[in-house]
């Protein structure tokens, strides 16, 4: 039977954390139309904007844990730059004007006013250097915590691991691949940078190349982080080969010894509250974990980040993580490795050590730095888990069994999905394998039963 491609419902979403949103009256002239295509080439999504009503309703309603970087012109910033100070989803305002002098004077009260130029390639510039930094500490890290008197949180952190599982067991296809590119082209079509990269990954990808892939500055990296943030599952099943073949890499390349390394990370004080109440207990990072053996070079990037410092809601953070590869060799599975990648990365002269999605680490404790120039910085201490050292065992392998089956697959997955409450994915993945099997196949009768029981979730 032929195959059919299942449409991701994504033409305006941002598969990335980041976007640039532009206010100013003259944005389509064409001298802003060519500084439109450079800044893609740093922020993939640009939207402009003359109308600041417009321009703020937009702003508002981005997503949550999404970032964007504003761009106004002296006269409009003036309207709207009082309002957007106050929304976490801003990350940093940038003014371009003519006169430096009388915007520096009434901008200069908001934090977020990283800069006021009247010259493009001087914004552009500092645009630039300033998102180098803001990814490497400000974009949110997923993590899920496993909370002892909280089952439905339990059962969140539970299935995201399941979810993974089956999707590094599933085969990989040429349909999967023509739909990542199809994907990617619609979102970067206009990047000719970006498209160019997507072009280049789509015809010379190679699995011994994974962790070169993600670690290059390029949509791989951006797209598959947030991905994994927001568990957006149609995006993951379809780069669920690079996952796979990273795990792949790390565990070939294991460490072989216990090592300390370290993160530094902006987070909001809303998630710092968070980990101190949960000291004691199971963290999953349910995205890679890049971190560093020199202690201060992570400290640097957050002290970088801090000079910029745009908002009273965030703080700085130095996760200290212990991780023994006994722990590794003793889970079932092996389904969670760490390795230095300094020769495998595209970056190879930069030491990190990572850590494969989902790796599991109990929270040892939070202190403060008091040997630091600001002491207040929380340390967050955490020990790398085995699967099999911690609650979870029990009722995880219990969930296992649920689906297992002699071959993962898209019945598996939509099982997953389907415990997950996520009926309208469970149900595209019935259909996108009802659509492949032939008419005497043996697994329908389950998949029509599985149908219906999603039908009746529905109502």
């Amino acid at each position: 039977m032929a195959t059919s491609m299942v449409p991701i419902n994504n033409h305006d979403q941002n598969l990335e954390t980041y976007s640039i949103f532009w206010l100013d009256a003259l944005v389509h002239n064409e001298e802003n139309k060519g500084a439109q295509k450079r800044l893609r080439a740093i922020i993939n999504q640009l939207r402009t904007f003359v109308d600041p009503n417009e321009f703020m309703g937009h702003v508002r309603v981005i997503r949550e844990g999404d970032l964007t970087i504003l761009i106004v012109s002296g006269a409009l910033g003036r309207i709207v730059v009082s309002e957007m100070q106050k929304l976490r989803q801003v990350s940093s305002i940038y003014v371009y004007c003519y006169d430096i002098a009388a915007n520096k004077e009434w901008s200069h009260p908001y934090s977020k006013v990283k800069a006021v130029c009247n010259n493009l390639d001087e914004l552009i510039k500092i645009i630039r250097t300033d998102q180098k930094s803001r990814v490497r500490v400000e974009e949110p890290i997923a993590m899920k915590i496993f909370d002892r008197s909280s089952t439905e949180m339990n059962g969140d952190f539970l299935h995201f691991q399941l979810l993974i599982d089956v999707l590094l067991k599933m085969k990989p296809n040429e349909q999967d691949k023509r739909e990542l590119y199809e994907l990617c082209k619609k979102q970067y079509k206009d990047n000719e940078g970006e498209w160019q990269l997507v072009k280049e990954f789509y015809e010379k990808y190679q699995a011994k190349k994974a962790v070169w892939w993600y670690t290059r500055e390029c949509f791989v990296h951006r797209v598959l982080n947030k991905a994994l943030r927001v568990q957006d599952v149609d995006v993951l099943f379809l780069f669920r080969t690079v996952i796979r073949d990273i795990l792949e890499q790390l565990r070939a390349h294991q460490c072989e010894r216990r090592i300390t390394v370290f993160r530094g990370q902006i987070i909001s004080r809303d998630e710092l509250t968070q980990l101190h109440k949960s000291v004691g207990n199971i963290i999953s990072m349910n995205s890679f974990l890049s971190t560093t053996a020199d202690r201060d070079v992570a400290i640097g990037f957050v002290q970088n980040s801090l000079k910029s410092k745009t908002s009273d809601d965030v703080v700085p953070v130095l996760f200290e993580i212990v991780a023994d590869p006994r722990v590794i060799r003793s889970s079932n599975g092996n389904n969670r490795g760490f390795a230095d990648v300094s020769g495998l990365s595209y970056f190879q002269y930069e030491t990190e050590v990572l850590f494969m999605l989902g790796s599991i680490f109990c929270l040892n404790e939070i202190c403060h730095d008091q040997s630091s120039a600001d002491a207040t910085m929380s340390i967050i201490r955490m020990t790398l888990c085995s699967d099999n050292d911690n609650d979870l065992k029990q009722l995880y392998d219990h969930m296992k069994n649920e689906y297992h089956r002699e071959e993962t697959n898209l019945l598996s997955l939509g099982e997953v999905l389907r415990k997950m409450g996520k009926f309208d994915l469970a149900e595209k993945y019935y259909r996108r394998l009802l659509s492949e099997l032939p008419s005497n196949d043996h697994s329908l009768s389950q998949l029509y039963h599985n149908l219906g029981m999603v039908a009746d979730a529905k109502g």
